[in-house]
């Protein structure tokens, strides 16, 4: 079901219990356009590192990802930036989540890379308000591993557990959910995504 068709469920989930997992929400010509946009950018996407300004580093023992972060221009990141960008309109309608932006780097994790678990916003901080993940692994084998787990909001228990299948969109309030990316035996490659509030 086009991902148009679904805003009211996504804000229902959001609502309660804060994440949902959507199969099928983006036309296939659009996630093979943003694979393939991916796939040619290999060479120029670099290592992610952690922390802001003054505090930013790479760290290999806490997240292996090579990053870009998207701008319109080809047609597959135009349109799946717009397609965000409609969403974030009507949650804002239906939820009141006052989300004035949202920000997006193609990830990608060569095998037995991870990223520790941590969570994208701080209780109480302006910024990140909605985190999104969406997959772009075509044939994904689920026995390579690889899944995104989230965790409850103390970070103790395990609530689920997503494999990273082509065409798959994650949404969850950055806030309440520590998460991590488990290694895998092949590459991975994804666009994190982040809606923001205004500081």
């Amino acid at each position: 079901m086009p991902l148009e068709n679904r805003y009211d469920e996504i804000a229902d989930a959001l609502a309660g219990p804060g994440f949902i997992v959507i199969d099928g929400g983006f036309p296939e010509s659009l996630t093979q356009g943003l694979v393939d946009s991916i796939n040619d950018r290999a060479n120029q996407l670099q290592r992610a590192g952690i922390g802001r300004e003054g505090d930013y580093q790479v760290n290999d023992a806490v997240r292996g990802d090579a990053i870009q972060w998207l701008e319109p221009g080809d047609w597959a990141v135009t349109e799946f930036l717009s397609a965000m960008d409609k969403l974030r309109s009507a949650l804002n309608e239906r939820l009141f989540l006052g989300l004035f932006d949202y920000e997006a780097h193609f990830a990608s994790y060569a095998p037995g890379s991870y990223y520790k678990k941590h969570r994208d916003a701080f209780r109480g901080k302006p910024g990140r308000k909605l985190s999104s993940v969406f997959y772009l692994n075509p044939g994904w084998d689920l026995s390579a591993g690889g899944e995104l787990v989230l965790y409850d909001e103390a970070g103790e228990q395990e609530l689920i557990r997503i494999a990273p299948e082509c065409g798959r969109l994650i949404l969850f309030l950055s806030e309440d959910f520590p998460h991590e990316v488990l290694p895998a035996r092949a590459q991975r490659q994804s666009i994190a995504g982040w809606f923001r509030i205004q500081a």
